[in-house]
């Protein structure tokens, strides 16, 4: 139990020699524990020995009795209770170190007491059952268990001031978990309540703010959270920010949820019972508030740097985050003096949802003038065309966040000729903004891709380039379940519509030139209609044919369609054309050439030679490669691949 302060105010005269022996030998008590004065004094600290304990605080409750008696023994009792405070300061200090340590950051218990309130017996007994609660949450996986002794010694019976519960509580989100033993609370709240009463209100918060402060500096170091500036911040290099904003995000929620938490709680248990209006609020800022404005410095900092593409994600991360954790801020800063914390937090929620908006609209103008003129050889699928589709089909991940953020449509202007045109009536009925905005990308792109292909030489390769890409960008809405229902079926079906269009321009562009070798006008003499074919213009027709088929065959075995399934469908489209009109020529007009001179010149493939010829088409075979498989194929059977790698 407490040692109890008396009520009556001593009388000087007479009937006061008892208060003034009582007087007298508090006054010893003091100066025995006066560290400038002795050694032992220095060595020895009073909160270990709960006798001492209780001998000393009613020595000064004893002094302050005295203050505003008059006369000597009120200058004798100003001089006691400077050395107490001294004392008391050096104690209360000892206990706050003794017992601060950072959170254990390996490992997910949290210490939780199920009682609502703890009571510390003189006999050093517990009436209060703390039962240690493991609680594992997956977005707090760097986050361990802070547990502490609940059992003391006092000097009587001191009810914990635990008005929401116990002493460590567990909400939804908040895990409030015991910093310092119940015990050492206690002995705080004791010595609080004396040097305020006795005007160290001033000491006493700064000697508590300077040690739990740095309590809290270690938790942020063994969190990994850095004391950079927002210039440190946007100096950094992008992969490092990137492993920066990860830890962040984790460290943050443990930082609100568990430090900050646990402190306000600390402080209202300590300072409580103290009497001064609004103690516990003030201590509480001169704790948290550095290592707070530092923690939200980090997120400002992101908030207003430099826009790119790449940061769009992790901005949207550190905006999820720091909306999950806003209810958490409020509550945990909802003091009138903490005003500033859950200003700071909202401003930067704004900043940051106006960044993520600012770096879409960006990214589709980056798409749109996106300048590179060199082919990609092949025709094959364009990096751009790979690096949007991915960009979207990650947009379309995060479609929660940014259907709030995103609320106005796309926007072209109608008199620049560098713009594509595109009716987005037809669609805004039944498409949101950010829908909206993933279409016109998307028609972007292929904006910028039509202007590319135009830089191929062969129209037959440029078509097939289109193709490829168009392709890829049907495929990569269909691979993603969320960007297709953003997209629909209505635009995915245009999209099918462009790469099959683009495959029936590359055949007429490849193939019609062979295809009207194979035709019969030109071939019969004029009058002659049974035995009228001109072996001499048939000979020229067999020759053109192999030629033209022989350069396709050497060009197009080069060229590539990724898309195994795209790229058999167009072989079998080929050889749909290809293999009949070749198979009735040769029907007609074999044996006029057969029965002339070396008709070996003029018939060098057969069907069978032509449709396996054209299966080579669209490997991405290189010069040398060619080659060597056409010396394969007329040396006999080509080699499989296998039997290549063996030679």
């Amino acid at each position: 139990m407490e040692p109890h302060e008396q009520s009556n105010v001593p009388n000087i005269d007479g009937e006061g020699d008892c208060s003034i022996s009582g007087f007298d030998s508090a006054e010893k008590v003091i100066i025995r524990w006066d560290a400038t004065a002795s050694e032992e004094a220095r060595e020895k600290m009073i909160f270990n020995d709960p006798h001492e304990v209780k001998l000393y605080l009613q020595a000064v409750d004893e002094i302050q009795r005295f203050l505003s008696s008059g006369g000597e023994i009120e200058n004798r009792a100003n001089s006691a209770i400077q050395i107490a405070m001294a004392r008391l300061e050096d104690e209360f200090r000892n206990i706050l170190v003794s017992h601060s340590s950072p959170i254990n950051s390996d490992s997910l218990m949290l210490s939780s007491c199920s009682s609502a309130q703890l009571e510390v017996d003189e006999d050093g007994s517990n009436n209060g059952n703390c039962n240690e609660e493991d609680e594992q949450e997956e977005e707090e996986t760097d986050l361990l268990k802070r547990s502490g002794s609940s059992s003391g010694s006092g000097s009587g019976t001191v009810r914990l001031p635990t008005g929401r519960g116990s002493y460590s509580r567990s909400t939804s989100s908040i895990r409030e978990i015991e910093l310092i033993p119940i015990e050492a609370v206690v002995h705080l709240s004791w010595i609080a309540r004396r040097m305020v009463s006795a005007g160290y209100l001033r000491e006493c918060i700064q000697v508590y703010g300077s040690v739990r402060k740095s309590a809290v500096d270690s938790s942020f170091r063994r969190l990994g959270i850095e004391k950079l500036s927002i210039g440190d911040v946007q100096r950094l290099n992008w992969e490092a920010l990137e492993q920066k904003i990860r830890r962040w995000i984790r460290a943050a929620k443990i930082c609100v949820r568990v430090v900050f938490a646990s402190e306000k709680l600390l402080c209202e248990h300590v300072f409580d019972s103290v009497g001064a209006i609004n103690i516990h609020e003030a201590c509480f800022m001169e704790t948290v508030k550095g290592p707070a404005i530092q923690l939200f410095n980090f997120a400002e900092a992101i908030s207003i740097s430099r826009r790119s593409p790449e940061k769009l994600f992790k901005i949207l991360d550190l905006h999820d985050a720091l909306i999950e954790l806003l209810p958490d801020i409020e509550s945990v800063f909802d003091l009138k003096s903490s005003d500033s914390i859950r200003v700071q937090a909202a401003e930067i929620l704004s900043r940051l949802a106006e960044a993520a908006r600012g770096i879409l609209s960006e990214f589709e103008n980056a798409v749109l003038r996106e300048p590179s003129r060199v082919t990609v050889p092949g025709g094959t699928i364009h990096p751009l065309t790979r690096y949007v589709m991915n960009y979207i089909s990650l947009i379309s991940e995060y479609k929660p966040t940014l259907i709030d953020l995103i609320m106005s449509k796309p926007s072209r202007n109608s008199t620049d000729s560098n713009t594509p045109d595109f009716d987005f009536s037809e669609l805004e009925n039944n498409k949101g903004p950010l829908a909206l905005h993933l279409i016109w990308i998307i028609v972007i792109l292929q904006f910028n891709l039509e202007g590319k292909s135009k830089y191929y030489r062969d129209a037959a390769l440029s078509h097939l380039f289109i193709m490829n890409n168009a392709h890829y960008i049907v495929q990569k809405i269909k691979g993603s379940p969320e960007l297709r229902e953003m997209i629909g079926d209505l635009y995915l079906r245009k999209l099918t519509g462009k790469f099959r269009q683009a495959a029936t321009y590359y055949q007429r562009a490849a193939w019609v030139k062979v295809l009207y070798c194979l035709r019969d006008e030109g071939l019969h003499t004029k009058g002659s209609f049974s035995s009228g074919v001109s072996r001499s213009a048939l000979r020229e027709r067999f020759k053109s044919f192999n030629a033209l088929f022989e350069e396709v065959h050497r060009v197009q075995s080069q060229w590539l369609v990724p898309d195994s399934q795209l790229r058999e469908e167009l072989k079998i489209s080929i050889l749909e054309k290809l293999s009949p009109a070749y198979r009735s020529f040769l029907g007609r007009f074999r044996s006029h050439i057969e029965s002339g001179k070396h008709p070996e010149n003029y018939i060098k493939i057969s069907v069978e030679e032509l449709e396996t010829e054209v299966l080579d088409l669209f490997e991405g075979y290189s010069a040398t490669q060619h080659l060597r498989r056409r010396s394969e194929f007329f040396a006999g059977e080509p080699k499989t691949e296998q039997e290549r790698k063996k030679d």
